[in-house]
């Protein structure tokens, strides 16, 4: 999985719309392909319900980002240089 410290928000992403699949697809875990395609099927059906109901997934998206926003990890430095040192000494034994 990407780290969200990369991540942008959904709809400023370039390669989505508003993000509204995608975002239903990171909440549920699914593939967001599951709902492109039947939502763009419905499009040929009714435009304006295709339309419609996008619309409210959208508002199911952002209220549900809203009321659960997705807490930051926690970085933990102070391991981290502990960590590496004590790599680099394995790494210096082994090349010994």
């Amino acid at each position: 999985m990407e780290t969200q410290q990369d991540q942008v928000a959904l709809p400023m992403r370039t390669h989505t719309i508003f993000g509204v699949c995608e975002g239903l697809g990171e909440d549920f875990g699914f593939n967001p392909i599951l709902l492109r395609v039947p939502l763009a099927a419905s499009v040929l059906w009714s435009p304006t319900l295709a339309v419609a109901v996008y619309l409210a997934l959208g508002a199911v998206v952002l209220v549900s980002r809203l009321i659960f926003p997705r807490s930051k990890p926690t970085e933990v430095q102070s391991a981290a240089p502990a960590r590496n040192a004590a790599n680099e000494q394995h790494q210096m034994a082994d090349a010994a």
